[in-house]
């Protein structure tokens, strides 16, 4: 009986020294899926969004960096990929006008300009995003 109380006691110690407990926060998992060449000389690029947060976002922009093959920056793009409900996976095509799919060496995450949970006030989507890429540009923060 002693060694429980004293395992209870060790445990309600080692939880006042961390301070209050965190929730924990779900994920967002942004991934360049493919690309492919359309007329004109463009990009598609072809996004998947994993909301794994456990909120709907009702608005959601990223500021992205488009680097050339020589790794040099070719142009900054603002997406809207809103809305992305809660647990869902949603796919989302946008186009890059004048620059073919063969001639981007890296897509980066400049900035997000927009995260708004609905019903909520915007919050920090950076901190919570993953990014992934299939496709041979790299993407990254």
């Amino acid at each position: 009986m002693r060694l429980v109380q004293g395992g209870a006691l060790a445990m309600a110690l080692s939880l006042a020294l961390l301070g209050p407990a965190r929730a924990e926060t779900g994920r967002l998992t942004v991934e360049l899926n493919k690309v492919e060449d359309v007329g004109g000389g463009g990009c598609r690029a072809f996004f998947l969004f994993r909301n794994e947060t456990g909120k709907t976002l009702e608005g959601f922009e990223m500021s992205l960096a488009i680097l050339n093959s020589g790794g040099v920056i070719d142009r900054l793009l603002t997406i809207d990929a809103a809305p992305l409900p809660a647990s869902r996976t949603t796919l989302k095509l946008f186009e890059i006008p004048e620059l073919g799919c063969g001639d981007i060496s890296e897509v980066l995450l400049h900035d997000v300009p927009a995260c708004k949970p609905q019903n909520e006030d915007e919050i920090d989507c950076f901190q919570v995003m993953d990014l992934v890429s299939r496709a041979p540009a790299a993407f990254v923060k």
